[in-house]
């Protein structure tokens, strides 16, 4: 997969995670009911799985330039496997 301009880049994605973690944390405070707090928690869990993937994605690709087509096929398949939810 390839990111292009109007995807989010990593820092506005990271600061996205880190406001939703602000937010749960007010909730906290204010002993909000637990499953509003479940449910962004859960908003964060995935958000912050997105990203990772999206860093072991772009890691590859870098690390893979130097590679044959076979070899980047493997390893592309192998990263898809591990990160697969």
């Amino acid at each position: 997969m390839i990111y292009n301009k109007s995807m989010k880049n990593n820092e506005q994605l990271i600061n996205n995670i880190i406001g939703q973690l602000e937010g749960i944390k007010k909730m906290v405070d204010k002993k909000e009911e637990c499953e509003k707090i479940l449910i962004q928690l859960k908003a964060s869990k995935s958000a912050i799985s997105s990203l990772m993937d999206k860093l072991i994605e772009e890691s590859a690709i870098k690390c893979l330039k130097g590679c044959s087509i076979k070899e980047r096929v493997r390893v592309r398949n192998l990263i898809k496997e591990i990160i697969k939810k």
